[in-house]
């Protein structure tokens, strides 16, 4: 696989894929791996062994403690921990020997440990149908050598054979339809199942999720349901005595779109086998997956574009690094990138200082605003390098705090507003408006800088659409729940009477978060950035793109303004480098070198579409990461009374702000790690 320089180097080339970070339709997924696979069951047991190997991680911690156990200070949240896809493939090793390291000796760094040392630690097996109940069963059989206490509940009539009979060779127990646990004839009751998960939670140890796999859709069956039920009573991870490894993915999630229509058991730890899936990158399933592993298998990923991503943070100090960087001696605040803002009203003067905050702590040069005297007053209190003034800047924010009955504001913003869209089809000034997305995209640069539009902003840009105009992607919305259902509902065409058209209120936009946000993208041409606790981004023609957004403390009132200056700065510096790449390539024409950009170059003015939306996307992505990375950091800093825990302390909206620097110091140390 060949290495990955940008956030987005591989939608440019479809073969350039990093099942690491991409997800792909099931379908997809199925018809890439089927002419391997037939006929052997090679890579079943290499998941197996790979299971077996997460599971003795988790158990070598120790007992489960609720509780107990608190994420380092800085990262109380679970990341991607993907295999290294250039790695070493998984080999099958003999179900009939113990769980035997595979790999290097650096590999294996104390990963794996003799049989036996975990004698007695108790193990329960959820099984399903279907190669994943297979690769559970295995696993357990493995397990079960090394010394574990297994047994297994079926929720299926028809194991896999060959699976379930080796595991009982190995001493799993096994409770379920058609099977005695005493090996006795005849077949154990529905309540006994239960009953052996109930004996399971008086002592706790470790789940092994292996119900359903790639291949169910809908909910899980009642008797799935009613065997996790009592485990799903215990707690959430960490508040439950017991650990969970989901196998290849929770099971009862939307494979393909996140959603949980059911009751799903969520996971400490999911262990997935050759690429992502799309519900452990999309929420809601994305918040039950706890921390993911991709395990390579030898088994080729599909070759077409990926549905949805999840960027890697040191990609993500990359981007940062390159369009906000480290200031010059040659700098000063113009080089920089200038945010001009339109934020703040009478009614929530507060939001200005919190968006303007954001934008100078996140490393913007210059931060103009436009408000009310009142709002200026108490910016210029808080931060008194903003400039209260009009003039250029390299990209706008506009909307934070600014209240759609104040009319007077909002026909202001509106008059800033207006001439920053272009014409829908047929409703150019001579009706001759291109549908074609390239020829939109090629003339981005002429309607202005790139904008964000937050908050207030919102409503009024639904109402410049309803007149016939349209985004760009240099257009980022940055909708919530409540205000995308509101977008949504204002730009769906009445005439069409199809479920993706159908009213779309708050509950349905957070079932159905990636749908949502693709069809608001779609609906208005604009980058779309639909806030929660996984962040969701959409750009025409391109994958979803999932990022993490830090610790439940963040849902404070004002965050998504600090967000919005976050973003503002990014942008900012991304138009300040297309800037400098469009003067390079102007210097090489007038020398006679050529009018091609240098290797690396972004969007300039007459860019294709290709290289906007990227651009953008990535400047998206990384201001979106950087503001998240900042409320982890501001909500684990200890308040000099006893130690933080799992879940931090309480933040308010300014702390995030103060806490970019820190940050971006992160970014910028993750950027060293090597992620490609």
């Amino acid at each position: 696989m060949g290495g990955v320089s940008d956030l987005n180097d591989f939608p440019r080339s479809d073969d350039v894929t990093d099942p690491t970070i991409c997800a792909w339709p099931v379908q997809e997924i199925s018809a890439a791996e089927a002419p391997l696979t037939a006929g052997t069951d090679r890579y079943m047991r290499a998941a197996a062994h790979a299971v077996a190997r997460a599971a003795l991680r988790e158990l070598r911690q120790g007992p489960i403690v609720p509780g107990a156990a608190a994420p380092p200070a800085g990262s109380p949240y679970a990341p991607l921990a993907p295999a290294s896809p250039a790695g070493p493939p998984v080999l099958p090793v003999s179900p009939s020997s113990p769980v035997t390291p595979t790999g290097t000796p650096a590999d294996r760094g104390g990963a794996y440990v003799s049989p036996g040392w975990i004698a007695g630690a108790p193990v329960l097996l959820l099984v399903g149908g279907g190669h994943n109940g297979a690769d559970t069963l295995l696993a357990g059989g493995l397990l079960a050598h090394s010394g574990c206490a297994v047994s297994a509940v079926l929720a299926t009539e028809h194991p896999h054979p060959v699976a379930l009979e080796e595991a009982r060779s190995h001493g799993v127990t096994v409770y379920g339809a058609g099977y005695r646990s005493d090996g006795g004839l005849g077949q154990d009751s529905a309540e006994a199942s239960i009953a052996a998960v109930e004996a399971f939670l008086v002592r706790g140890g470790l789940v092994l999720d292996g119900l359903t796999g790639i291949g169910a859709t809908g909910p899980l069956r009642p008797d799935a349901a009613a065997l996790v039920a009592p485990l799903i009573a215990a707690g959430p991870p960490g508040r439950r005595p017991l650990r969970v490894i989901a196998v290849d993915l929770p099971s009862g999630t939307g494979v393909d779109d996140g959603a949980v229509d059911g009751p799903v058991l969520a996971a400490d730890r999911t262990i997935t086998f050759t690429c992502l899936k799309g519900c452990l990158c999309l929420p809601p399933a994305r918040h039950l997956c706890g921390a993911v592993e991709v395990v390579p298998l030898g088994l080729p990923a599909p070759t077409s574009r990926p549905t949805a991503r999840r960027p890697v943070d040191g990609a993500l100090g990359d981007y940062l690094t390159r369009s906000v960087p480290e200031p010059g001696t040659d700098d000063h605040k113009y080089t920089r990138g200038v945010v001009g803002l339109w934020a703040g009203s009478e009614s929530y003067p507060g939001a200005a200082v919190l968006v303007a905050s954001g934008a100078v702590r996140a490393g913007a040069g210059m931060v103009r605003l436009a408000a009310p005297r009142r709002v200026e007053d108490l910016v210029l209190a808080a931060r008194p390098e903003v400039v209260p003034t009009a003039g250029r800047s390299q990209a706008l924010v506009l909307g934070p705090g600014v209240d759609p009955a104040d009319t007077v504001r909002a026909d202001e913003l509106k008059d800033v507003l207006r001439p920053c869209l272009t014409p829908a089809a047929g409703h150019g000034a001579e009706g001759a408006c291109s549908t074609d997305s390239s020829d939109r995209a090629a003339g981005t640069a002429a309607i202005g800088p790139p904008i964000v539009v937050d908050a207030g902003a919102l409503s009024i840009l639904a109402d410049l659409l309803a007149q016939g105009l349209t985004c760009t992607p240099l257009h980022v919305l940055t909708p919530h729940a409540g205000e995308a259902s509101a977008l949504l509902t204002a730009l769906a065409d009445p005439s069409e009477q199809t479920d993706t058209t159908r009213q779309w209120d708050r509950g349905r936009v957070e079932a159905h978060p990636a749908r949502a946000v693709r069809e608001l993208s779609r609906l208005s041409g604009a980058t779309v950035l639909l806030k929660g606790a996984t962040t969701l981004i959409a750009v025409p023609d391109r994958p979803l793109v999932s990022v993490d957004c830090g610790p439940g403390w963040m849902a404070s009132a004002g965050s998504g303004d600090v967000l919005a200056g976050v973003l503002g700065a990014v942008l900012a510096g991304t138009a300040v480098r297309w800037e400098r790449e469009t003067a390079d390539v102007a210097a090489c024409t007038e020398t006679g070198a050529g009018a091609t950009a240098l290797p690396g170059s972004g969007p300039v003015p007459g860019s294709p579409l290709d290289s906007v939306l990227d651009s953008v996307l990535d400047s998206v992505a990384a201001g979106a990461r950087l503001h998240a990375l900042a409320g982890a950091c501001a909500a684990a800093v200890s308040q000099g009374v006893g130690v933080v825990g799992a879940g931090g302390h309480p933040i308010a909206a300014l702390d995030i702000a103060s806490a970019l620097g820190p940050a971006r110091l992160e970014l910028n140390w993750l950027q060293a790690v090597p992620h490609h």
